[in-house]
């Protein structure tokens, strides 16, 4: 009789499923369930990312638009008074200088600045913002009727 050093493997019957071993320790936690598998929902959602490129797009307009109405008047005045002393030193009446008068105006170009960003936002940001809101809306009701 001979010996041999590697028995052969007891089968496991093919309608068991194989053996999960145990934790080595007992303190440590049981092994994770296997998640479920993905489904894809059924319907697909109908905010798509296009409309939020349209929105950035719309607000960078609307931030460029603004920025540069105020920054771009005072820009404007500081170049004047830097490279056209003898036009800001110039009076337009009696003791009211042209730079003063256009210091003056700064304010009012502020003002059209903030009035344009507000008027740009209700006709272009907004309805955009809104749309897409309800969208998603949509979406996650579609989704939590899916899930029930």
């Amino acid at each position: 009789m001979s010996f041999d050093p590697y028995p052969p493997m007891p089968q496991q019957p093919r309608h068991q499923p194989p053996h999960q071993p145990s934790a080595t320790y007992p303190w440590q936690p049981p092994a994770p369930a296997e998640p479920p598998p993905y489904r894809p929902p059924r319907h697909p959602p109908l905010g798509h990312h296009s409309d939020l490129r349209i929105l950035r797009s719309a607000y960078r307009w609307q931030r460029r638009t603004a920025t540069l109405t105020a920054l771009g008047y005072f820009v404007l005045f500081l170049i004047l008074s830097a490279s056209a002393p003898s036009l800001m030193t110039g009076e337009i009446t009696d003791g009211l200088p042209t730079g003063l008068l256009l210091a003056l105006i700064q304010l009012p170009v502020t003002w059209l600045a903030i009035a344009l960003y507000e008027y740009t936002a209700r006709r272009r940001v907004d309805p955009l913002a809104e749309r897409i809101r309800k969208q998603a809306e949509v979406d996650a009701r579609r989704e939590g009727a899916g899930h029930r």
